[in-house]
């Protein structure tokens, strides 16, 4: 199993190469994508998403939030901020996610290297078709 970042998805869903893009389409064929939830409402944050998507991407299983999960993220994005002036709140809730799973997060942000280094949380950096 693996999770997919708003990066990958962006580019996925806008035809951009790249090899998490051929990673997320092999996942999807095998069935093997959990959708973090923050993944999935910033993605359909988009006004421009057509319908048929948004309910493709609703269809697909959602990584469950376990007792604790907001504490552990807020003590993740702290441990973050200690080392470094930025942390997003939305990557350290994702990043939680995954951890709490044990699962991978395949991205194109170099931002979640952060995560890795601070907790351990397995990256798969995938990038852009040059």
């Amino acid at each position: 199993m693996i999770a997919v970042d708003t990066s990958t998805w962006i580019a996925f869903l806008q035809g951009d190469g790249g090899e998490d893009a051929q990673l997320l389409d092999t996942a999807l064929e095998d069935r093997q994508v959990l959708m973090a939830p923050v993944v999935l409402t910033e993605v359909l944050s988009d006004p421009n998403l057509p319908a048929d998507v948004a309910q493709t991407l609703t269809q697909l299983p959602l990584i469950e939030i376990r007792p604790g999960y907001w504490q552990r993220a807020g003590a993740l994005r702290a441990k973050v901020l200690a080392k470094r002036p930025k942390a997003r709140l939305g990557d350290a809730l994702i990043a939680q996610s995954c951890i709490d799973r044990g699962i991978p997060l395949l991205t194109r942000d170099r931002d979640f290297r952060a995560f890795a280094e601070a907790a351990g949380l397995d990256l798969v950096i995938g990038a852009a078709k040059a």
